[in-house]
């Protein structure tokens, strides 16, 4: 392959596993597109699907899975802590060789395009697609969620990229991109205290005033008790996972709070963890020719 694409689509389902596995089966069994990650949510109620391959069968495959979706999400129905608008969520497109990030705008586009023309659904695009600055920040496209979404696209800002100006009865809309790889970055508070999760995301997210291409909001994990700061990092290049990490802890002793574990959501480069690693063994003039698996991929 020449050139090879990422695209991280996010469906509104984390509870049931039968519908998920209907929804990932275009996924699994594309040609020239590779499934290679996905991970469900019972409380976020949402699953993070990671494809690669080729650029036409990366599109021709999550238009499928997009087809499944829609018709088997009812968000009238749906319930979950994580923000939300559409059946089908959010549907980034990642570069990843041989491809410029302005092809994978483009490429966006034509997805974008396509499924509002197949499934009468509205698009949204956002980030590097976006049409205009103002719907670059997915938390703009997504605020009010589904419930709000009727009486947003009255308004004559918020009229669809593509498809009806109006919701779809059952799938709401959907907010399709072309971004830098994501890190959906999670830390968990050993408190049911939902207030403390909310203050110390207000501390770290960029438009609150914390940190750069940092995303964040407090969860309830009701099933385990806890809640939790979801971060998205947006670049990590710019920010880093450790320095958000170390910012979280110090903000938590505050409130008495300790930080009892993270994770990460779906993929995450390479490099991101290798720089937080760095960062906490204190490794000096360390490069990325020093990881095997790295020097591997070069050959």
């Amino acid at each position: 392959m020449n050139k090879i694409v990422e695209c991280v689509p996010n469906f509104s389902e984390g509870r049931d596993h039968e519908k998920l596995e209907r929804i990932l089966l275009p996924l699994r069994s594309a040609k020239n597109c590779t499934l290679l990650d996905y991970s469900a949510d019972k409380d976020h109620n949402r699953a993070v699907v990671t494809v690669m391959g080729d650029p036409q069968s990366v599109k021709d495959a999550v238009l499928e899975a997009m087809r499944i979706a829609i018709k088997e999400i009812d968000m009238n129905a749906h319930t979950g802590e994580h923000p939300r608008m559409g059946a089908v969520d959010v549907v980034p497109f990642i570069p990843i060789r041989g491809m410029t990030m302005e092809e994978a705008a483009l490429l966006a586009r034509e997805t974008a395009e396509e499924a509002a023309a197949q499934f009468d659904l509205p698009v949204y695009l956002y980030e590097r697609a976006a049409a205009s600055p103002a719907r670059e920040n997915l938390a703009a496209v997504r605020k009010g969620e589904y419930e709000g979404l009727a009486e947003k696209m009255k308004l004559s800002e918020w009229k669809p990229d593509f498809g009806p100006c109006r919701p779809h009865p059952t799938a709401g809309a959907t907010a399709v991109g072309a971004r830098m790889p994501l890190v959906a970055f999670n830390i968990n508070l050993g408190t049911d205290r939902l207030e403390v999760a909310d203050q110390i995301a207000r501390c770290i997210r960029h438009i609150s005033g914390g940190y750069r291409y940092t995303k964040a909001m407090g969860v309830d994990l009701k099933e385990k008790g806890i809640v939790q700061v979801s971060i998205n990092m947006t670049d990590y290049t710019k920010t880093s996972l450790y320095r958000v990490f170390e910012t979280v802890k110090f903000e938590a002793r505050r409130y008495g709070v300790p930080v009892v574990g993270s994770e990460i959501i779906g993929l995450a480069p390479m490099k991101a963890l290798i720089d937080a690693a760095v960062y906490y063994m204190q490794i000096e003039d360390f490069n990325m020719d020093q990881v095997i698996e790295s020097r591997l991929l070069e050959k």
